[in-house]
């Protein structure tokens, strides 16, 4: 986060938590707070990075996005 007088554009990350919420947290219950850590932890490296599209990467995916990069 940004100091006072500092400001950055954190769009960027209020976009990623308005998506997982809407997309995992909220059409879901877990019985225990490790069972949740795991459901995110998959859903970010299982389809959130390899396979979500994103407009501002020319709608390709962040792993193939950086595939073409490198």
């Amino acid at each position: 986060m940004s100091g006072k007088g500092n400001c950055y554009d954190i769009a960027a990350v209020e976009t990623f938590f308005k998506i997982i919420k809407a997309e995992l947290i909220w059409r879901h219950t877990w019985e225990t707070r490790r069972s949740a850590e795991m459901s995110i932890f998959e859903y970010i490296n299982g389809f959130y990075n390899p396979r979500r599209r994103r407009s501002t990467l020319g709608w390709k995916s962040p792993v193939a996005f950086e595939r073409k990069v490198a």
